[in-house]
């Protein structure tokens, strides 16, 4: 009982257990069945238009909406998500309920477009190693300044938003020769939809006899017509030799010295008189993205030297079927509206690495990584028994190496930081230096010589030797957060973050257990 009083009111414990508190409310374990939570929600698909949204970017883990049934049939995982929408025909209607609202979708094709994932028991962020998703490192073409790499990442996010990809992390970053790069990592999207909108500049002009008559982006165009079937949508679709070719359309508002611009180019222009017996101004409007030609269109004579602020903008949609020629349609629209509205990159961008990681391969990682921490937990207690044959070591040894464990995650929580094999490798690498630090805390405490009177002096330095150890470490990581374009900054970061959690923290603290179990 006397050992438990003055366990209670020694500072050193207390700090480590108000940072246990923090860190385990900041985590917020939930109990029960996690089931699968929306992680992102396809634009023009099912689900949109039934008005299910994709979370917000800072949104909780735990606070994500989750799918409970499917047409009152219960769903428990993913699988069975895809099961239940599978027995639902084409033109039909799912009943989807969440634990927020029910929605009723008409399903048009075999995907709804709702990416899932498996509901979150904590707020701990996983990376993509552990729940899958794209990981994508760019590099600015040419010399850019600071300002113009932010430049890069403040339209890419746009664009990345624009498109509906909400969960996602965008972040600049250089190498250890000065290179910069911008590391991009989105869950639950695929390798081939992300790199179409980040490969290109994004640079669409409309041209008349190859002079510009506007351009992408605010200055040019004031708004863009999405999310609105009078103005916006798939116009026509008919058979092709390839199968099927279906059009898109939307209306562009031009700002008024784009508009008086259009007017200037046209009222010089001869009109003709189509094969359909309209008339037309003998030039067309060219549609360019990077480029390349997208689409031509023709003027009407009514517009030859007006200052209109409407255009309609338009494009193909090719498939096999109807079916996928509308879907392609779709998509070619969504993304042509993304850039008109996030508008062009200020430079050209290389791809220098493009991974899609399986969420399969995370959760095995995952299992495996918690099975070799116990076999080596065990492994520490029996090696630690064999050199001290007292329980009373194993007890405040086995309650730091945890307690670091929940702080780190804790932290990591609570700043946002996702959890990746780099930062598992950093949480195992600072555990492991906080078993030796012990070790050499339980040396100088138990070797000849430690009384009271000298205990004081053998603890100095001891924790000399820990702040030693604590520099080297750090200095040793700091240029690990510049190499490999940033993707080793989780695992430095974690390094130093779990070495200053033992320093100042645990170590402490455990110093201060261990003297009171070993007290007579």
């Amino acid at each position: 009982m006397k050992k438990i009083k003055k366990a209670i009111i020694n500072w050193r414990i207390l700090l480590l257990l108000f940072f246990l508190m923090i860190s385990l409310l900041a985590i917020d374990y939930q109990l029960g069945e996690a089931g699968i939570a929306i992680t992102n929600i396809e634009l023009n698909s099912s689900a949109a238009r039934a008005g299910m949204l994709s979370p917000q970017e800072n949104v909780k883990p735990t606070d994500r909406e989750q799918i409970l049934s499917i047409n009152n049939q219960q769903v428990r995982d993913i699988a069975s998500f895809f099961e239940e929408t599978e027995k639902v025909e084409e033109g039909n209607t799912l009943r989807i309920k969440t634990n927020k609202r029910e929605y009723v979708l008409l399903k048009s094709s075999d995907d709804v477009g709702i990416a899932l994932a498996e509901g979150a028991k904590t707020n701990i962020r996983k990376g993509l190693d552990l729940q899958g998703g794209t990981r994508v490192v760019l590099e600015p073409k040419g010399e850019v300044s600071k300002n113009d790499v932010q430049d890069i990442i403040d339209v890419m996010e746009k664009r990345l938003n624009v498109y509906g990809l909400s969960d996602l992390s965008i972040r600049s970053s250089s190498d250890l020769e000065g290179n910069d790069f911008i590391l991009i990592e989105i869950a639950g999207a695929s390798k081939e939809e992300v790199k179409k909108l980040i490969a290109s500049q994004g640079t669409f002009e409309a041209k008349i006899r190859d002079e510009i008559v506007f351009s992408g982006g605010k200055k040019d165009i004031t708004n863009v017509c999405r999310f609105d079937g009078t103005c916006s949508g798939i116009s026509s679709c008919a058979p092709s030799p390839e199968g099927y070719a279906c059009r898109f359309s939307f209306e562009i508002s031009l700002s008024q010295e784009a508009a008086k611009h259009h007017a200037d180019i046209t009222k010089n222009i001869p009109v003709n008189v189509s094969i359909s017996g309209d008339r037309v101004l003998a030039e067309t409007i060219d549609f360019y993205l990077d480029n390349e030609l997208v689409d031509s269109l023709q003027i009407s004579e009514n517009l030859k030297g007006q200052v209109a602020t409407n255009i309609l903008i338009s494009g193909p949609g090719l498939g096999a079927t109807q079916q996928e020629a509308i879907n392609d349609a779709s998509k070619n629209m969504n993304e042509l509206q993304t850039v008109l509205i996030s508008g062009s990159l200020p430079t050209e961008v290389g791809i220098v690495q493009l991974d899609s990681i399986s969420p399969v391969l995370g959760k095995a990682f995952t299992k495996n990584t918690l099975f070799v921490f116990f076999i080596a937990l065990i492994g520490v207690t029996l090696i630690l028994l064999l050199r001290y044959r007292s329980l009373k070591i194993i007890i405040p040894v086995v309650i730091t190496l945890l307690s670091e464990i929940i702080i780190i995650l804790g932290l990591a929580t609570l700043f946002k930081n996702n959890l990746d094999l780099a930062a598992i490798a950093g949480i195992i690498a600072a555990v492991g230096t906080g078993v030796d630090h012990q070790i050499v805390i339980l040396d100088e405490m138990m070797g000849k010589g430690s009384s009271d009177s000298n205990m004081t002096q053998k603890m100095k330095g001891a924790f000399f030797i820990l702040f030693a150890a604590f520099a080297t470490t750090s200095a040793a990581m700091l240029p690990l957060l510049w190499a490999g374009a940033g993707l080793l900054t989780g695992f430095a970061l974690v390094t130093i973050a779990g070495a200053a959690i033992g320093v100042f923290i645990t170590r402490p603290a455990f110093a201060a257990l261990t003297k009171i179990l070993l007290e007579d």
